[in-house]
């Protein structure tokens, strides 16, 4: 995903020499290709994310495109300040590229968990925010943040992420993309955790239960028409990310879902309770330690099923 992103940035840098990018010591392998064809716009900036922000803004008021580029949370809570009073506040051209949201990088432990950002910044003025499930998705955000002229957010995987879509589907990233419907219960998903809610959703109609599945890549500002819509005509609405339910994803589905009339669907929220990780491991390990694994989803719906 994060390949995929930088050589779609490359490809657009060689038609706007505007784009610039900013990274904080990191992205080795990944972004080399983008500095070799464009050294004079590319800036490696040490372990300072604070004055990474703030220079993006300040280059973003000289009429720069800039995109910056970090790891896990540290471009996002490490300078929450710089971006909401820097960036936001003067709805500055700065899109913030995250590799290895959730627990990508599982093994280093919770500083390195991007489990908070996305509920810390959706409340700024301005500011958008992509959840991409897989490489598809992600250039599909970048190609709307770059025509949008204000503050972006793309949170991606680490790499070797699962890609879901086929080569030539076609997606809008702003809505949110139906897999599957049902008038009993739909899963809608954000992100590369995805990927567990596709295999689960294909073991359940194997045993006859028929769930639905949404992907919604863009989550601030989220897709309440197909929020609304699934909510008049269904049971149950499980929603599923790799992030704290407290002020993520779910919980701007509960808030759309609440604010209706009449009848509408139950929420269950799928996601990190209101506790830090106090163990270390693989992506695929946390996610079953946490319960937002495949298999979790599995029993919480059969579970749902047999109760009705």
């Amino acid at each position: 995903m994060r390949t995929a992103i930088i050589k779609r940035l490359g490809e657009l840098a060689q038609l706007d020499d505007k784009i610039a990018l900013i990274t904080g010591d990191s992205g080795y392998s990944v972004v080399e290709p983008f500095i070799e064809k464009y050294p004079e716009r590319c800036f490696n900036l040490g372990i300072n994310e604070q004055a990474m922000a703030s220079i993006a803004a300040g280059m973003a008021l000289e009429g720069y495109k800039v995109y910056v580029y970090g790891i896990g949370n540290f471009p996002t809570l490490r300078c929450l300040e710089q971006i909401r009073n820097d960036i936001c506040y003067h709805n500055l051209n700065v899109k913030i590229l995250a590799t290895g949201g959730g627990f990508a990088y599982g093994q280093l432990g919770m500083s390195h968990h991007a489990t908070e950002e996305i509920a810390a910044m959706k409340p700024f003025e301005n500011m958008r925010l992509y959840m991409p499930a897989d490489p598809k998705e992600a250039v599909g955000a970048l190609d709307v943040l770059y025509n949008y002229c204000g503050p972006g957010y793309i949170r991606l995987g680490r790499g070797h992420d699962e890609k879901i879509y086929k080569e030539g589907n076609k997606i809008d990233v702003t809505k949110a993309v139906k897999f599957f419907d049902s008038c009993d219960i739909n899963i809608f998903a954000s992100g590369t955790i995805l990927a567990e809610a596709v295999k689960a959703v294909k073991e359940l109609r194997e045993k006859g239960i028929m769930t639905g599945l949404y992907s919604f890549p863009c989550v601030k500002p989220i897709d309440t028409e197909t929020i609304s819509h699934v909510a008049e005509k269904c049971r149950t609405i499980i929603t599923l990310e790799e992030h704290s339910i407290i002020g993520g994803f779910g919980s701007s589905v509960a808030e759309t879902v609440s604010g209706m009339e009449g009848r509408r669907a139950q929420v269950i929220r799928m996601g990190l309770e209101d506790k830090f990780t106090e163990v270390v491991g693989s992506q695929d390990y946390l996610r079953k330690c946490y319960g937002i694994s495949s298999d979790s989803l599995v029993k919480r719906i059969e579970n749902i099923y047999i109760k009705s």
